[in-house]
């Protein structure tokens, strides 16, 4: 038919194929994905007797446009997460895997206080980090399990300061080093609302572990993690988890890291790490292919 058109017809006819094929490959790409996961998920259920949920954010990519979109723990995540809480039976163990830069003070709140409430035992599964509020979240399991080298953050609260975020203990010791009467009114106001932001913060902390550290050393800990002892962005190991006293345990089923490689970190330029998955090939086998 093609043969017949005269040429203009022709690539119109090509540039409306490409267009169409540019919106359908990537969606069956996804929904094979998809179903990929949800195999590994169930087979991770099985496993461990527990139900498992996901929160894995990464750097998403508009698959026409190639627009990264960076994803952070929302509204959106929270009333999945307390849906999915919700429809697991109350003798039924949670293992919710997480993979987060943090997000919103309140939707993290929400997710580790539904965590929290659920009377089966709770486990979080960090492979990579959980920063922030993925840290909060964390803190309300029972048991925190992490890849040996993954790493949770501090929960110090974060203050809008013009197009920025400041740490709250920041904005109070320039007030206290300055003087309350040497800084403006606004410098005032945001010592303020840091003050109640690192009490709240600290209060809830030392709530999600007083039945695992007794009240004394949970607000030590909680302390420690919101007060401003560390920059926002530090990693804190597992050694270190350990001691402070969180049960954290340093071994993941070779499930989590298979669902892991199923959310893949799309570009429009080739990957900057690659490897042959495997072990590596003897000098005699290189040798022999050529």
């Amino acid at each position: 038919m093609l043969l017949f058109m005269d040429p203009l017809s022709v690539v119109w006819w090509l540039f409306f194929f490409w267009l169409f094929a540019s919106f359908l490959v990537p969606q069956l790409r996804f929904k094979a994905l998809v179903s990929a996961r949800e195999s590994i998920i169930r087979s991770l259920e099985g496993k461990l007797g527990a139900k498992v949920i996901t929160m894995i954010h990464r750097r998403e990519t508009i698959s026409l446009f190639g627009i990264p979109v960076y994803r952070f723990i929302s509204i959106e995540d929270a009333e999945a997460v307390l849906r999915a809480i919700r429809s697991t039976p109350r003798d039924t163990p949670i293992a919710l895997v997480l993979h987060t830069p943090g997000g919103l003070v309140l939707a993290a709140s929400q997710i580790a206080k539904a965590l929290k409430r659920h009377p089966a035992r709770k486990v979080v599964i960090v492979p990579h980090y959980a920063m922030s509020g993925g840290t909060l979240i964390a803190l309300a399991a029972d048991e925190i399990w992490m890849d040996r080298d993954a790493v949770l953050g501090p929960v110090d609260p974060q203050i809008p300061a013009g197009q920025r975020q400041v740490p709250a203990p920041t904005v109070l010791r320039a007030v206290r080093e300055k003087g309350p009467d040497k800084v403006s009114d606004e410098t005032l106001m945001l010592a303020d609302v840091a003050e109640k932001a690192i009490r709240q913060v600290k209060a809830f902390v030392a709530e999600l572990l007083e039945d695992k550290l007794g009240r004394e050393r949970a607000e030590e800990v909680a302390s420690l993690l919101v007060e401003g002892r560390y920059t926002h962005d530090y990693p804190i190991t597992v050694d270190e988890l350990r001691a402070m006293g969180l049960p954290v345990k340093d071994e993941l089923p070779p499930e989590v890291y298979r669902l892991m490689e199923l959310y893949p970190q799309e570009g429009l330029m080739r990957p900057s790490v690659e490897f042959v998955p495997g072990p590596p090939t003897r000098q005699k086998e290189a040798q022999a292919a050529y």
